[in-house]
């Protein structure tokens, strides 16, 4: 698993990030698929996240995989964040559970 970040200046300027990642299913009461965010960018999301955050941890992003581009938020998670990925998201891009998946993301955005 590779992983980059880019922090443009001090924030609140957007940060960007891209890494890759296996996807996973959550079984729960609304069952979603993942992609967990490497260890190594999580301390610089958590720094991020006090100016950003809507509560609960939660972090708004612009994320994408491949050509397609979404709308979400990045959840906190055992010391680290996963980040959703839509039904559609994994139809157009034809992802499949355990698919080693490369993601951007763009927080804040």
């Amino acid at each position: 698993m590779s992983a980059s970040a880019e922090l443009a200046g001090s924030y609140p300027d957007r940060m960007k990030l891209e890494f890759s990642g296996e996807m996973w299913f959550w079984k729960g009461p609304a069952p979603w698929h993942f992609i967990t965010v490497p260890k190594e960018e999580c301390g610089d999301l958590e720094a991020a996240s006090a100016f950003v955050t809507y509560g609960w941890g939660m972090i708004p992003v612009t994320a994408q995989i491949g050509k397609t581009g979404w709308k979400t938020s990045l959840f906190p998670k055992d010391g680290r964040y996963i980040v959703p990925v839509k039904e559609w998201v994994r139809k157009a891009e034809g992802l499949e559970l355990g698919d080693a998946v490369t993601v951007r993301l763009a927080v804040g955005a």
